[in-house]
């Protein structure tokens, strides 16, 4: 947390499953905040169930009436933040940041159930297991600099983040880094039955699939190339690369087909946040 970024005195995080652990693993690491009340009705995590920055509840009636959180994070199923939500609502009346990241859950939602506080919706992704994800928010007119700072600072513990000010345009950030990983891990399992297919054994199938895939993406992180130029860098006229970008870049190939899969995706969200 750098100087002119204060960390929180108390956050209370809403769920811990796989992203709600991603979430606080982060925050333990970075201390993004001085102390962390979790409520999770399942309990805590092995691994973090002895940290001593953070207290568990099996539900929010155990919070303590002194808690006076800067920011509630709501890290659950979005099917179950009708019930889950109101139970929060008497902080909104403190000023308190409230943070969703369940998809499809709107701004307009969160405002039935949490009256008209200080309200962030963001789409973080898997990544942010191991402090690689992007998460981009939106947050509602009664968001200060100050909690914008405080939310960067919460989800930046586990990777990049962005903001838009129009929130229809979190359906497109759903369907490109929301999804986006399982359309990567979709090219590795192609990638490696592709090479299983011209006879390389299984186990080196899967190992050049995945270095490839990771190692071009993080060539593509660290250089100042675009993705385009790092392409042509590996075509050589004529050569075994350009067989197959004849097939990849074909009418029918990858490009529209990402188009296709993208909007498919978007088109959800919309169905799910309306």
């Amino acid at each position: 947390m750098s100087a002119d970024r204060l960390a929180p005195q108390r956050v209370v995080l809403v769920g811990c499953g796989k992203m709600g652990t991603a979430l606080l693993r982060g925050w333990v690491a970075k201390s993004a905040a001085a102390r962390f009340e979790v409520v999770e009705p399942a309990g805590p995590p092995p691994a973090l169930a002895t940290e001593p920055a953070v207290s568990w509840h099996r539900s929010p009636v155990e919070l303590p009436d002194a808690v006076a959180p800067e920011a509630v994070v709501f890290a659950v199923k979005p099917q179950i933040m009708p019930e889950v939500a109101p139970a929060y609502r008497r902080w909104a009346e403190r000023e308190s940041l409230f943070v969703s990241i369940a998809a499809g859950v709107t701004i307009a939602g969160l405002t039935g159930w949490l009256g008209e506080g200080c309200l962030v919706r963001a789409m973080p992704n898997t990544p942010a297991a191991i402090g690689r994800g992007i998460t981009v928010a939106c947050a509602n007119r009664r968001v200060t600099a100050a909690q914008r700072q405080l939310c960067d600072g919460l989800l930046g513990a586990v990777g990049e983040t962005a903001w838009v000010e129009d929130e229809t345009l979190l359906d497109a950030v759903t369907a490109v880094s929301g999804s986006g990983p399982a359309y990567v891990f979709l090219l590795i399992e192609a990638l490696e039955a592709a090479a299983r297919a011209e006879g390389l054994p299984a186990g080196l199938a899967q190992r050049l699939a995945l270095a490839t895939v990771t190692g071009a993406a993080e060539l593509a992180r660290l250089s100042d190339e675009t993705p385009a130029q790092l392409r042509e860098n590996v075509t050589s006229p004529g050569g075994t690369t350009r067989a197959a970008l004849d097939v990849l870049m074909a009418q029918d190939g990858l490009a529209p087909l990402m188009r296709r899969a993208v909007a498919a995706a978007a088109a959800r969200s919309r169905q799910l946040a309306g």
